[in-house]
């Protein structure tokens, strides 16, 4: 499956692995979407779009590729995308998270899953990796196992090498040169949610539905200052939204790991329910696609806008 996106631009290029990409599908394995000028400290990231499938992949692979797409937030690179126009920068994977999960430790992996032995610092005791879930996923969906046979630990480790961290190292120059500019960096982590959850209990299909159309996460007040989530849930619910955060997700290893508010580092993770802008049978888009991702550069706008008086007052109170 090709997604037919552009290739990744420079300066970030530079973060990418030598040698031959690890899947001729995968090259480039992500797309860094630069502004022409950068207006605000707001960097925006998809770790979870990816719907290039390799073809390998797909040969290892015990279910097909439909039932693969199922843990795949579809559409929200193309979501965000016109944050670009707007002067901030989107970097998205073209892998599926299926492949490899970027919102996880670089190293969490399931020695089930692996013939070989993994390295002795890898993180095989996670709850994530308990769940099948790890930075090499064991499952998708309703728990259903991906690979019929066990992966060589070289091929997991060459995903990590070659996709994972020039994805982060990228991903870190960014934020790095947001500070650098503008005394601030903010990371929207951009995700979609089932409009029903996965979670057995409880029994009934009402009572799993998602109860809110945007979820907000940051890690119950951790890793990005308040105000900064207050605009952004007030002009969702402006809108006509419904906004909860931190449940049912309060944000993952992405959040966690770059949201660091002490040093000037916001990290917000965005789950959007995904019956908002898409046919969750068919993975089609719906008709409010537009509408949605719309709103979704009004909301950046207003968060920019926030950033931008708040740095003109510093300035005016320095001199």
């Amino acid at each position: 499956m090709s997604s037919g996106r552009p290739a990744i631009s420079s300066p970030t290029a530079k973060f990418l692995a030598d040698g031959q990409p690890h899947e001729p599908e995968l090259d480039p394995p992500f797309d860094v979407l630069e502004p022409s000028a950068l207006a605000s400290p707001l960097v925006f990231s998809s770790p979870h779009s990816g719907a290039i499938y390799p073809q390998r992949f797909l040969a290892a692979a015990r279910l097909d590729a439909a039932t693969l797409r199922r843990s795949e937030d579809a559409y929200v690179d193309q979501l965000f995308a016109g944050v670009v126009a707007h002067g901030a920068p989107l970097i998205s994977a073209r892998f599926p998270r299926a492949y490899l999960d970027l919102n996880r430790e670089p190293y969490e992996l399931d020695p089930r899953m692996f013939d070989g032995r993994l390295p002795v610092f890898a993180n095989t005791r996670s709850v994530r990796v308990a769940g099948g879930l790890g930075t090499i996923a064991r499952v998708v969906g309703d728990s259903q196992e991906i690979y019929g046979e066990r992966l060589k630990v070289d091929e997991a480790l060459a995903r990590i090498d070659k996709l994972y961290k020039p994805y982060h190292r990228s991903l870190r120059f960014l934020l790095e040169r947001a500070e650098r500019i503008f005394g601030l960096a903010v990371l929207i982590d951009c995700h979609s949610m089932p409009s029903v959850s996965s979670v057995p209990l409880p029994d009934t299909i009402a009572d799993r539905k998602i109860k809110a159309d945007f979820v907000l996460g940051d890690r119950y007040g951790t890793s990005c200052e308040t105000a900064l989530v207050d605009t952004v849930e007030y002009e969702l619910r402006r809108l006509g939204y419904t906004v909860m955060r931190n449940k049912p997700y309060a944000g993952g290893f992405i959040t966690e790991h770059y949201g660091d508010p002490a040093n000037h580092f916001h990290a917000l993770q965005i789950e959007v329910n995904r019956a908002l802008y898409m046919d969750e049978r068919t993975l089609e888009k719906a008709p409010r696609f537009a509408q949605v991702a719309g709103d979704l550069c009004r909301v950046a706008d207003q968060l920019a806008c926030l950033l931008a008086a708040r740095r003109g007052n510093e300035r005016a109170a320095a001199e």
